[in-house]
């Protein structure tokens, strides 16, 4: 057990040091292998896509369970193999980086050691104040061309369709949402539950990007997958949002703003867990999300979360800079409990 908090810290340190591997990505090894698999079990009935998810989520934990076993006889191993299935699963370094590379391309000034704006200036925001920064942001280099490529490595929504405005409140929205799922949920089950719990975690979460939609293709077929992913996310997606409001200062926004703004509109969102790291992501930053949301499956009205202006491209700025507090945040989290469960 002491290994495993030495091999999640391990991980993280990989993650936030080397990014991804550009090459032979074991996730998307995983992805390959369930859309082969979607090819040959794909019937429009919920009973095949709780066949087809218990096989593909059955088949990591047990790939988890084995490495878990042999690194119980040779604890020095065992850290290593906690490191790499760590690395592996852990997207917190190319979230963060997808979204400051997609607020440059948006107009955003400065970088990360720009000061924010102070808690009284970030409370104070209105509708004028940001009307001017966008008409501010006109002025900079903006690539709207670069912005769209770049999207879908963030979200899946039609960049197409979006002009910068859109683009950058769906980078800050996806920047919460996935936070929490890229970052913060791996690490808690890899504390939890070890090598299994990390391999079977991203496992359920890939499945809910890949068929969890409420389209005509997956509405049943996908059931299954989302609804497992909504359970699995439950308890880490609250301490992300707790995370983001206790780190709201680092960006010049208030804990208080962040937690209200949670309590007050993450019920109304759609997703059980997504509104609570987005509601409170929204306060931290002192901005308004929500709106109509276009996927490739359709058209969605988000509610509003927030009392702000929609984000500009610094407020996504700043939303990666508290992506990867809340993701350091996260590991020693992590590590603190994988030590106290090996007392």
């Amino acid at each position: 057990m002491r290994s495993r908090g030495a091999g999640l810290l391990l991980g993280a340190v990989a993650d936030a040091l080397l990014g991804d591997p550009r090459r032979g990505h074991p996730v998307a090894g995983f992805g390959r292998c369930a859309a082969a698999l979607e090819r040959r079990l794909y019937v429009d009935r919920r009973d095949a896509g709780v066949a087809y998810t218990a096989v593909l989520v059955g088949g990591a934990v047990g790939l988890g369970v084995a490495a878990e076993a042999v690194g119980r006889r040779r604890p020095v191993l065992g850290t290593a193999l906690t490191a790499v299935a760590t690395w592996a699963v852990l997207g917190g370094s190319s979230l963060a980086g997808h979204g400051d590379a997609l607020a440059r391309e948006l107009g955003a000034t400065g970088g990360e050691a720009e000061a924010p704006p102070t808690p009284r200036e970030s409370t104070r925001i209105g509708a004028r104040v940001g009307t001017s920064r966008r008409v501010q942001a006109g002025s900079r280099g903006v690539d709207l061309d670069a912005a769209r490529a770049r999207l879908p490595s963030l979200c899946g929504r039609d960049p197409d369709l979006l002009d910068a405005a859109g683009m950058a409140r769906a980078g800050t929205e996806s920047m919460a949402e996935n936070t929490s799922d890229a970052v913060v949920a791996p690490l808690i089950w890899g504390a939890v539950a070890g090598i299994p719990g990390l391999l079977g975690y991203r496992a359920v979460n890939t499945l809910d990007a890949m068929v969890g939609y409420r389209s005509p293709r997956y509405e049943r077929f996908g059931w299954a997958s989302a609804r497992l992913d909504d359970v699995a996310n439950l308890l880490p997606a609250r301490v992300a949002a707790l995370l983001f409001a206790g780190l709201a200062p680092a960006v010049g926004g208030s804990p208080r703003a962040a937690v209200t703004t949670w309590l007050r509109d993450a019920s109304a969102h759609p997703s059980p867990n997504a509104g609570p790291v987005e509601a409170a992501a929204a306060g931290a930053l002192g901005v308004g999300l929500g709106g109509r949301t276009v996927y490739a499956h359709g058209v969605e009205e988000r509610p509003r979360l927030g009392s702000g202006p929609p984000p500009a491209p610094d407020d996504l700025r700043r939303a990666a800079h508290l992506s990867r507090l809340v993701g350091a945040a996260s590991a020693v989290l992590a590590v603190g409990v994988a030590a106290a469960r090996s007392r």
